[in-house]
C-alpha cells in the first residue's frame, strides 16, 4: 500500500511539471504535449492499474496463503486436539480395560473358588452317597444271604416234602399195581363171552370211523384259528398252535395206516373193573380204558401248560377256553377203548389246570420231568375218582 502511494505522488509531480512546461509551448505543441501527456497518464494509469491489480493479486494470494496457513494451523491444532482426545480416550479405555480385566480376574478367582467349594461339597456328598451305597449294598447282600439261606432251607423242606410225597406215591402205585395184578388174575378167570366181545368190537369200529371223519373236519377249524392268531400278532401262541396241529396230523396219519387186530386185543375180552362219574352219570371200563382216561388227563395238562406259557410270552390275557387245543381236546386219542366225549372231558380237565400252571409259571397241579409235563398222581386220582366194581 505504501508503494502505491509513493508512485502516485511521483506521477503527480511529473504531471504538474509537464503542465508547467506546456504553458510555455506553442498551441500545437501544447496540444501534442497534452495528448502525449494524456497517453502517458493513460499508460501510467493502466500501469498503475496493472500494478495495483498485481499488488491486489499478490495481496489476495498472501491473504489466501495466510488463511491457508491459518487453516493448516487450525487443522494441525484440531489434529493435535483429536490426537490428544484419542490418546486420552485410549488411556481411559486402557485403564477401563485394565480395570475390567482386573475385575474379571477377580470374578474368575471368585468363581473358581466357588466352583472349588461346590466341588468339595459335591465330593463330600458323593463320598457320603458312596458310603451310604456301600452300607446299603452290604445290607442288601446280608439280606440276600438271608434270603438265599431261607430259600435253601425252603428248598430243602420242599425236597423233603417232595421225597416224602414221592415215597407215599410210590407206595400207593405199588399198592395199586398189586391190586391191579390181583384184579388181572381175577379178570383172567372171568372173560367176556363171544357175543359181548363182538358187540364191543362193532362199537369200537363205528367209533374209529366216526373219529377219523371228525379229525378231517377239525383240521379246517384249526387253520381258521391259526389265521386269527396271525392277525392278532400272537407269535408264541401261533407257534404252539402250529405244533399242536402238526401232532394231530401225525396222529391222523398213524390211524390211517394202522391195521388193528381186534381178536388179539385183551380189552375186548376183559370185563370192567372200574366205574367213574361224568356229568352225573356213571360209566364202567376195564384197566385199558382207565389207562386211556389217565392218558387224557396227562395229555391235557401238558398241552394246557404249553398254551398257557405261550399266552404269557405274548403278554396276552389268560383264557384257557380261547385255545383251539382246549376246544379240540383230541390229541392223544386213538379212537379205542373209550368214547371220544369221555376223552375230551378229561383232556379239558387236565388242560385247564395245566394252562393255569403254565400261565402263572408254577407247578401247582403237575410236574416237569425233562420237558415232559404230567399231572400229579393225587390230583389225577381226584379228577378221575375211579371206584372199584365188586363182582
Amino acid at each position: 500500500m505504501k508503494v502505491n502511494i509513493l508512485n502516485r505522488m511521483g506521477m503527480a509531480v511529473v504531471i504538474s511539471a509537464l503542465s508547467f512546461v506546456g504553458t510555455s509551448m506553442p498551441t500545437d505543441a501544447q496540444q501534442q504535449a497534452q495528448e502525449e501527456q494524456k497517453q502517458q497518464e493513460r499508460g501510467q494509469r493502466q500501469s498503475e492499474q496493472k500494478q495495483q491489480q498485481r499488488q491486489e493479486r499478490v495481496q489476495r494470494k498472501a491473504e489466501q496463503e495466510q488463511k491457508q496457513q491459518q487453516r493448516v494451523q487450525q487443522q494441525q491444532e484440531q489434529q493435535q486436539e483429536r490426537v490428544q482426545r484419542q490418546s486420552e480416550q485410549d488411556r481411559k479405555q486402557q485403564q477401563h480395560r485394565v480395570q475390567q480385566q482386573q475385575e474379571q480376574r477377580q470374578e474368575r478367582v471368585q468363581q473358581q473358588q466357588q466352583q472349588d467349594q461346590r466341588q468339595q461339597q459335591q465330593q463330600l456328598k458323593q463320598q457320603e452317597r458312596q458310603q451310604e451305597h456301600v452300607q446299603r449294598q452290604a445290607e442288601q447282600e446280608q439280606k440276600q444271604q438271608q434270603r438265599v439261606q431261607q430259600q435253601q432251607e425252603q428248598q430243602q423242606e420242599r425236597i423233603q416234602r417232595q421225597s416224602e410225597q414221592d415215597r407215599k406215591q410210590q407206595q400207593q402205585r405199588v399198592q395199586q399195581q398189586q391190586q391191579q395184578d390181583l384184579r388181572q388174575q381175577q379178570i383172567q378167570e372171568q372173560r367176556l363171552s363171544q357175543q359181548q366181545q363182538r358187540q364191543l368190537i362193532h362199537q369200537q369200529q363205528q367209533r374209529v370211523a366216526e373219529y377219523r371223519q371228525h379229525l378231517e373236519q377239525q383240521e379246517r377249524l384249526a387253520q381258521q384259528h391259526i389265521a386269527v392268531l396271525r392277525q392278532e400278532n400272537r407269535l408264541a401262541q401261533y407257534r404252539y398252535q402250529e405244533q399242536y396241529l402238526e401232532r394231530l396230523r401225525q396222529q391222523q396219519l398213524r390211524l390211517r395206516n394202522e391195521r388193528y387186530d381186534y381178536d388179539r386185543d385183551p380189552y375186548f375180552y376183559t370185563p370192567s373193573i372200574y366205574r367213574y362219574n361224568r356229568g352225573g352219570r356213571y360209566y364202567e371200563t376195564n384197566e385199558y380204558g382207565a389207562r386211556m382216561l389217565r392218558q387224557a388227563v396227562n395229555h391235557g395238562y401238558q398241552e394246557g401248560f404249553r398254551a398257557g406259557k405261550a399266552d404269557r410270552d405274548d403278554r396276552w390275557r389268560g383264557n384257557y377256553r380261547d385255545s383251539y387245543a382246549y376246544r379240540d381236546a383230541n390229541y392223544g386219542y386213538s379212537g379205542y377203548y373209550i368214547d371220544r366225549r369221555d376223552y375230551n372231558h378229561y383232556f379239558r380237565e387236565g388242560f385247564r389246570r395245566g394252562y393255569e400252571d403254565g400261565y402263572n409259571s408254577r407247578y401247582r397241579y403237575g410236574r416237569n420231568s425233562n420237558g415232559n409235563y404230567s399231572m400229579s398222581d393225587n390230583i389225577l386220582s381226584q379228577i378221575l375218582n375211579f371206584q372199584a366194581l365188586r363182582r
